[in-house]
């Protein structure tokens, strides 16, 4: 009677595997069909040339051979606003079928906080897949710029080229000229962070910001040529590559401040991220973010990458999804200080 319960136990329990891996399988298979002979979009909000065009077409010559029925990826770009323009459009008019991705700016989030009037986007509804790399802003001033140090900044005006006010790049001089006293005129309107970065090559500005992937990559250079020199880099500690350029935060010793500039720099764990519109289903949520761990693990992918000398630092799905959980968390108080030194530092 024992060997017999044993029995139908063990047969029970084969049939319980048997119809989970059914389930799983059918899902997978179910995750291929739909995803074969399709065509899966990246969205970018900037032009060709700087660092979102960079990882996004890095990104589409290797991702879709790890999704599921292997569709095609292809990069489509929609300038504007620093980025905006392609945060509203994604959050309510992308398709919702996990067949359209978005690179968009790593200061979504913190946009939405500061400028919830502004924001046509709610990225607490979005769901990221994974990070390429993390990403830390670095203000450069051409060499024969009155202004070569943060010391400089605080005794000579100079004029800082930024695009749109919603990108953090823009943001920093603002931030800058209101918690430290740097006297920056920002001078905004440049499409994009390459435009910005010209601006200061042709002489029409003195600095200007962008993530140093974008200037180690596409301005080596220059950087090895000494026309440009680092003067500060938002992170919470030094870049390996620049030991001697100091960060926001060590700038002041107001804790409020510090809070502020913590805060503010908190997007660079984001990075550059790929994420899913509002409504995307479960199912494709998970099948992109396991396509993207394998990307990520894929030596093809890191030899191009080294190839082109573009930074790669992943994080998964649930790492940046963390992240973007704290800098909602941040407390009201903190978020009123570094609104008011954006505002005041691009309206005065």
């Amino acid at each position: 009677m024992m060997l017999k319960s044993i029995r139908l136990m063990a047969f029970m329990a084969a049939t319980a595997c048997a119809t989970v891996a059914g389930a799983i399988s059918a899902q997978a298979d179910a995750i291929s069909d739909f995803y074969s002979g399709k065509v899966v979009t990246i969205l970018i909000g900037h032009p060709p040339g700087g660092s979102y065009d960079l990882y996004a077409q890095l990104i589409s010559q290797h991702f879709g051979k790890h999704i599921p029925g292997n569709p095609s990826v292809i990069v489509q770009g929609m300038p504007g606003g620093g980025g905006s323009l392609a945060a509203a459009y994604f959050n309510t008019k992308a398709p919702k079928d996990g067949t359209m991705v978005a690179l968009l700016p790593e200061s979504l989030a913190h946009t939405q906080i500061l400028e919830p009037d502004r924001s046509r986007w709610d990225v607490s509804k979005m769901r990221y897949i994974g990070r390429a790399a993390d990403v830390t802003s670095v203000m450069m001033a051409r060499k024969d710029s009155p202004v070569k140090t943060i010391e400089d900044s605080l005794k000579t005006e100079s004029n800082v080229s930024c695009s749109g006010r919603t990108t953090s790049s823009a943001q920093t001089g603002a931030v800058l000229k209101s918690l430290i006293g740097s006297k920056f005129n920002m001078v905004c309107g440049y499409d994009s962070a390459t435009a910005s970065a010209l601006a200061i090559f042709r002489g029409e500005a003195d600095l200007t910001t962008t993530v140093w992937a974008n200037w180690s990559v596409n301005y080596a250079q220059q950087l090895a040529a000494g026309d440009i020199v680092p003067v500060v880099q938002f992170a919470a500690k030094r870049l390996p590559d620049l030991p001697d350029t100091p960060t926001a935060i060590e700038l002041t010793e107001d804790p409020a401040k510090k809070q502020a500039l913590e805060f503010f720099g908190a997007g660079g764990d984001i990075g550059r991220s790929l994420m899913l519109p509002p409504e995307t289903p479960d199912d494709k949520f998970e099948a992109l973010s396991k396509a993207f761990d394998d990307l990520m693990k894929d030596q093809d992918f890191l030899a191009d990458a080294k190839n082109r000398a573009i930074p790669i630092a992943p994080a998964t799905a649930a790492e940046v999804n963390e992240t973007v959980k704290k800098i909602f968390a941040t407390p009201p108080e903190v978020v009123a200080v570094l609104q008011s030194a954006i505002e005041d530092g691009f309206n005065h």
